[in-house]
């Protein structure tokens, strides 16, 4: 029997109209919107089915936004999966941990409102990211060693995505220099319009209030594996779990080592559950030189659920 593993995206799978047919599908899914407009005092409906992109990716929306995409998406979806694993790429671990039952969907909600305002106001002067492509592991990682070196500053590789696809982070002088860098080995460097320099330590205060708040929360063994972005291992005790959570948003995303061990673990099935497609569309990068076939399918919306 073919093992599945269920994947959720992060910031940058948002799209208008997201989530809008499961909600106005059922009563359950809209209550949900309404508890993260509750907790976040935003009209997030209003936002995402009818707004504007510039307002679609301020962090403070977007977090419980998409995480109630993720979330209502699996609900509809998950009678008919039997998942073996499941992962989530930065924010959307948070949603992984709801379809694992390691958390209700309630706190999942609440957790994540919090996490987006507190990475909104991190953002200190001159704090950023860079995604570098076209450039593979060990030269990206002597190129942000480099550039911390010559700057004095801190810059770190916040997301491992594909073997060619980069996310670093840190302060301006080192970005800059890590750019400059990146150019002349024939790579590319694009500036991110973020906050702050999210997934390093620059953010270290606000991760402490959140690990704070993850402490009252009630967490539970769940009921499938989830693979985390700091270890790229599944960890299967509550307070480890927790543990793990509470150093997410100073951590590197191991996306491609993720990738890696939830094949190791025996998955050959990947379906994605959220908008857009983002984590389907790297699957090839991550997984195309294995010797082995693996499928994948993207479900972004009430229609492609009930096609399963």
């Amino acid at each position: 029997m073919t093992k599945t593993g269920i994947l959720f995206p992060g910031q940058g799978s948002q799209e208008k109209g997201m989530g809008r047919d499961v909600a106005e599908a059922d009563s359950a899914a809209l209550d949900l919107w309404k508890l993260a407009e509750r907790e976040s005092g935003l009209a997030l409906r209003e936002i995402y089915w009818d707004g504007e992109p510039a307002d679609m990716a301020d962090t403070r929306a977007l977090q419980p936004a998409l995480t109630v995409v993720n979330l209502t998406l699996w609900l509809a979806a998950k009678d008919k999966l039997s998942p073996a694993a499941t992962a989530g790429h930065s924010l959307g671990e948070f949603a992984s941990l709801g379809a694992a039952g390691a958390l209700d969907v309630e706190d999942c909600v609440r957790a994540v409102t919090l996490r987006g305002r507190l990475m909104a106001e991190s953002g200190g002067a001159g704090h950023g990211m860079a995604a570098v492509v076209k450039l593979p592991q060990d030269k990206v990682e002597e190129i942000v060693a480099a550039a911390a070196e010559q700057s004095g500053k801190e810059l770190r590789i916040a997301n491992y995505n594909t073997p060619a696809q980069f996310v670093v982070s840190g302060e301006a002088e080192a970005l800059d220099a890590a750019e400059a860098l990146v150019k002349a080995a024939k790579g590319r460097a694009i500036r991110l319009a973020v906050s702050g320099a999210f997934h390093s330590p620059l953010i270290q205060e606000a991760a402490d209030e959140f690990a704070a708040f993850l402490e009252t929360l009630t967490w539970k063994a769940p009921a499938f594996p989830v693979f985390h972005n700091a270890t790229a291992l599944p960890q299967p005790e509550p307070a480890g779990i927790k543990t793990t959570m509470q150093s997410q948003m100073t951590s590197s995303v191991l996306w491609i080592q993720t990738m890696q061990a939830m094949w190791a673990h025996g998955v050959r099935e990947f379906i994605e559950v959220g908008p857009k497609g983002v984590l389907f569309k790297m699957l090839k990068a991550n997984l195309g030189s294995e010797e082995e076939k693996w499928s994948g399918l993207n479900v972004g919306s009430l229609a492609q659920a009930g096609e399963l």
